[in-house]
């Protein structure tokens, strides 16, 4: 069994009974309890899923944080986001292969992006759209399962999709930055489709607004250490940019 396979077997147990032993999990999978173990720590990781005491609890029941339409986060922290999304152009260089997500910030990256030789991979329709007019950049979509609130394509088609490609630097946004618990984001397909974005790129840019700072959303995406650069707005506390610099994260405020 491979180690993915693995790993949804596990969920799907768990969300039948609503919880399972280590040691069951271990005789129903055939590898040790210690393997068991790290699986559970990872999944917890990515939401998919609780720790228990010797064992785990599904988290299937437990209401996800709604996504906010993308009518209200256009226009949340707009001239913040702009002047990030501004300076986050700064970044790129004819010829990259770039992904952006599907965040208003990479929206408004979008749309100020000059039209020079580029290839940009995105799972978001209103960046497709607003890229479709640049005759010099080549526009690849995800496809998926289009999630309405935000304009977006998710789901395992999309997560698929994007095994495919490797890029040179990937922009992207999220619900909440915590120093020590990493980035998150309000449900699980938005996270898991932001998971392999951060896993396919030479550079990782955060794009966050001062508001995300010290904000845990409902599940895990990465770990600060996977992020290389940060792009903020002014508004972030003195003490929060001295820490991200013990991070040894270059941070770029706006």
């Amino acid at each position: 069994m491979l180690v993915a396979e693995r790993y949804e077997k596990i969920v799907q147990l768990v969300n039948e009974r609503g919880s399972i032993r280590v040691s069951e999990l271990s005789d129903l999978c055939q590898v040790t309890e210690e393997t068991i173990r790290r699986d559970l720590d990872r999944l917890e990781l990515a939401g998919r899923l609780r720790r228990s005491h010797g064992g785990a609890v599904s988290v299937k029941d437990q209401p996800q944080q709604p996504e906010i339409p993308y009518s209200e986060r256009e226009i949340t922290h707009a001239d913040e986001k702009r002047r990030i999304a501004a300076e986050a152009v700064k970044r790129i260089r004819p010829k990259d292969r770039i992904l952006l997500d599907a965040s208003s910030t990479a929206w408004y990256m979008a749309a100020s992006m000059p039209d020079i030789p580029l290839t940009v991979l995105t799972n978001s329709i209103k960046v497709a759209t607003e890229l479709a007019v640049k005759e010099k950049i080549e526009v690849i979509s995800t496809g998926g399962i289009l999630a309405q609130r935000s304009l977006s394509f998710v789901g395992p088609l999309a997560e698929r999709s994007l095994d495919a490609y490797y890029v040179d630097k990937a922009f992207f946004s999220c619900k909440g930055v915590h120093l020590e618990r990493g980035i998150s984001e309000s449900n699980e397909l938005q996270a898991r489709i932001k998971q392999k974005m951060v896993g396919m790129a030479d550079e990782v840019v955060l794009l966050a607004d001062a508001s995300k700072f010290g904000v845990q959303a409902f599940t895990h995406v990465a770990e600060m250490s996977q992020v290389n650069a940060i792009v903020t707005d002014r508004r972030l506390p003195d003490e929060t940019l001295r820490r991200l610099a013990e991070l040894s994260i270059e941070t770029t405020v706006v």
